[in-house]
């Protein structure tokens, strides 16, 4: 009997996440199944995923000496530098491919999907199956040296449950975004938020933060955050379109989300705790704000604060 592929179509998805009608348990014969349903695409590479946008997936096979895995809490090892016969690390790994996936995936705080190889026997085998276990956090990244004596990069990994996030993606062609937000059926009903979107908006900008004009560097590329205006859940029910995102810095988008940062008509943006003008909010070509969102802001979020000396106590 022919050996029957399971297809899936998925609607609007980026590849992060879960894939939609991809259950967690379910089983595939091999790698060329796993790649058809887009749980995990290589065919051969453990880690699928690039250094500008984070990790997709991994699979988790035991072919690494240094690997742990107790179920919820993985210890993985990174790509790279193992003799393929004997399973043994015989060159150091380099902060490349795959393993500067997973180092941005802990710095946008991504989650990645797990699959492990699953033998046919008590002999890790050459042609296992393999399972689909679900998203993973990664906690930590890090490099040491392994058993064989030579520098490898880990990563801690651990379980989640339904947590949906959102990613970058190199485009700078606006996307159409959803005027709904799309909603995945989970343990619970989560948004979805387009990664086509926030990731538009943060290059629009070079990944400058739009109030302060800082561009942060990290070990794997620049970072910044893609701040809705208008919130996408209940009661606000914003659109996940690019007129609805600011482009900051970690700091600014705590504080436009609290309401201390309140942005005009004319985009001149007041410290609402001080009541001094800081500035005016930065535009770029392509990118624009629409003032529908910012009045819905201000009067939702700003126009609250009184400031007075006690404020801050």
């Amino acid at each position: 009997m022919q050996e029957q592929t399971p297809t899936i179509t998925p609607i609007d998805f980026d590849g992060y996440g879960e894939v939609p009608g991809i259950e967690v348990g379910r089983s595939f014969a091999n790698r060329r199944e796993l790649a058809a349903a887009k749980v995990h695409r290589p065919f051969q590479a453990g880690i699928c995923g690039t250094a500008e946008l984070g990790a997709e997936s991994i699979v988790v096979s035991g072919g690494y000496e240094d690997d742990e895995d107790d179920g919820d809490v993985i210890v993985y090892t990174g790509q790279g530098g193992r003799d393929s016969e004997s399973g043994r690390q015989v060159r150091d790994q380099e902060l490349t491919r795959g393993n500067a996936a997973l180092v941005t995936s802990r710095t946008i705080d991504s989650p990645v999907r797990v699959v492990r190889a699953v033998p046919h026997s008590t002999q890790r085998s050459a042609n296992p199956s393999y399972r689909y276990d679900g998203l993973f956090r990664v906690e930590d990244s890090w490099h040491d040296i392994g058993r064989s004596g030579f520098r490898i990069w880990r990563y801690r990994l651990v379980s989640l449950s339904g947590y949906v996030p959102a990613h970058r993606e190199p485009t700078l062609q606006e996307p159409a975004g959803r005027d709904i937000p799309t909603r995945l059926e989970a343990k619970v009903r989560r948004i979805v938020r387009s990664t086509k979107v926030a990731n538009f908006v943060k290059r629009a900008h070079d990944f400058a933060c739009q109030v302060c004009g800082e561009r942060l560097r990290t070990p794997t590329g620049a970072y910044a955050e893609a701040a809705h205006i208008r919130g996408l859940g209940q009661p606000h029910n914003g659109p996940d379109v690019a007129s609805n995102v600011l482009c900051l810095c970690p700091n600014h988008h705590t504080l436009f989300d609290f309401g201390t940062l309140a942005i005009a008509e004319d985009l001149t943006i007041t410290d609402r705790a001080t009541g001094a003008e800081i500035g005016r909010l930065r535009e770029a070509p392509g990118h624009r704000v629409d003032q529908a969102h910012l009045a819905y802001h201000r009067d939702h979020y700003s126009e609250g604060w009184k400031h007075s000396p006690d404020a801050d106590k």
